[in-house]
């Protein structure tokens, strides 16, 4: 059986990491918290910024120190409501039914994302996705510590992942699909049979255009 892994961020939705992150900063304890967080997030705004072009690891690394000392209750608590608020407003209109052509073709629908896995799950359920491969906050007597579990699902380190998921799961890489928009994914697009282009960047447009990748267009989000 084929899987279809789909990255999330620009593919799906028109959202990225930085919208469920300022989603649970705005909704600390206190305003207090709240504007502790957004100040200590402001201050790394430039460095951020680097990072997101130069490593996304760091960025990802970065990003998700925004959540130490948050706890573990409030983290799940807030998932579902982040999930209804932020991402699926986000979702482009045809998102959903190139997730159910894929399922309908038999495929498993894996979520390949950035984003923190207890978000990601809610998203997976609303498009029937069969699983996830998402990043995971290291949690020390149930607080978060604000960094991320190795390894951290960011660039090339994507098509590792991916090949050990379908390896685990015996799918053969040369029968499954990709989906993504950035130019950042091209490691996991090169290694499936069948790669797409889906809301390309410039980048990744050229080079799906000069290896005759499908480009997907899902229009604005709804």
């Amino acid at each position: 059986m084929a899987a279809s892994y789909f990255d999330v961020d620009g593919t799906l939705v028109t959202t990225n990491l930085v919208h469920p992150t300022l989603y649970y900063m705005l909704r600390q304890p206190t305003p207090l918290h709240s504007l502790s967080k957004l100040g200590k997030a402001l201050a790394k705004a430039p460095l951020l910024a680097l990072a997101e072009i130069q490593d996304r690891r760091l960025f990802n690394e970065m990003l998700f120190m925004s959540y130490e000392g948050m706890s573990e209750d409030r983290l799940l608590t807030l998932a579902e409501e982040a999930f209804e608020r932020v991402m699926k407003p986000a979702l482009y209109p045809g998102a959903r039914d190139l997730v159910r052509t894929c399922l309908d073709k038999g495929h498993d629908v894996v979520l390949v994302s950035g984003a923190l896995d207890f978000i990601i799950k809610y998203l997976a359920e609303y498009l029937g996705a069969t699983d996830i491969i998402a990043n995971r906050l290291e949690l020390k007597d149930r607080f978060a510590t604000g960094k991320l579990l190795r390894p951290v699902v960011a660039g090339p380190e994507k098509a590792k992942l991916v090949r050990d998921h379908a390896r685990d799961k015996g799918h053969d890489l040369d029968e499954c699909f990709a989906y993504s928009d950035s130019y950042s994914d091209v490691p996991m697009l090169s290694i499936v049979g069948n790669p797409a282009a889906v809301n390309p960047d410039r980048k990744l447009r050229m080079l799906a255009s000069t290896y005759h990748w499908p480009i997907i267009r899902l229009d604005r989000a709804a």
